[in-house]
């Protein structure tokens, strides 16, 4: 297992609809992040997708990747067929071996029958290309992710493990983990709290830096390794927005720092 930093470390800094940045993250910003911290994979999810750069700033990317000896993981969002067998294309192009994406379809989330049906049609592609295609646990059950592997199972499908997504089905993630765990292709580190309102009627789920919150991270890494997971741990945050643009991406930057140190200590690379 490699430690890893995803785009969705860098939400705020990246920015999305309604939280645009003055100096948005770039891709080569967020490799050169991860050259700083010593890690050596970098995950681009759909907020910051490789394959929609300019020529130019794509290979700005793969050289610096190169240079220093980061691992490209690509990211999307759908299971039509012909989409994915596009990104495969892309994957290899970039010399990636990993394609994680969110299990949709035109929008809407796949029954587990047409979700096997579609795992089959890319699996070919997937081998000839020898990409591991992962798809991320979110509003799909994890029985239902489980049986679908299980009816395809090839080595070339499994699971990008979130360990906070499930919870808006809601399923916990310990359940999940174990569900899925053997099937684990990519592991997010998003550890998180879920607090009472003071008012008692309802909860509240906000993140936290790896380690300070109510994710279990020792215990998760062990499970993958006694089911032989081939996963590394890509870190994502969920930092509150702060009074100020500003301060949300400084937060956002320190709970990296402060994430990586504290993963660090039990991911021996």
């Amino acid at each position: 297992m490699k430690l890893g930093i995803g785009t969705y470390a860098y939400m705020w800094s990246i920015g999305f609809p309604g939280a645009e940045p003055e100096k948005p993250m770039r891709a080569i910003d967020l490799v050169r992040r991860a050259h700083e911290f010593g890690l050596r994979v970098v995950q681009f999810g759909p907020n910051l997708t490789l394959y929609e750069l300019d020529p130019g700033e794509l290979d700005e990317v793969l050289s610096a990747c190169s240079e220093w000896g980061i691992e490209i993981e690509i990211g999307t969002r759908g299971m039509e067929t012909e989409h994915l067998e596009r990104l495969v294309d892309f994957t290899v192009r970039c010399g990636a071996k990993l394609l994680r994406t969110f299990p949709e379809v035109q929008g809407r989330v796949p029954e587990r029958k047409e979700l096997a049906t579609l795992l089959r049609a890319i699996e070919p592609s997937l081998r000839h290309a020898q990409v591991r295609l992962a798809m991320e646990n979110s509003l799909i059950p994890a029985s239902e992710l489980d049986a679908a592997l299980s009816e395809t199972g090839s080595e070339w499908l499994g699971i990008t493990l979130d360990t906070v997504n499930s919870l808006a089905i809601p399923e916990g993630t310990e359940e999940v983990a174990r569900r899925l765990a053997r099937w684990t292709q990519c592991l997010h580190v998003k550890d998180f709290a879920v607090k009472r309102e003071w008012h008692m009627m309802g909860f509240r789920v906000e993140g936290r830096p790896a380690g300070q919150g109510q994710l279990n991270v020792p215990w998760l890494l062990k499970l993958l390794e006694e089911e032989g997971a081939r996963a590394n741990a890509i870190l994502e945050l969920w930092p509150p927005e702060q009074a100020t643009p500003r301060e949300t991406i400084a937060l956002e930057q320190q709970w990296a720092l402060e994430s990586i140190g504290y993963l660090r200590t039990l991911i021996e690379e």
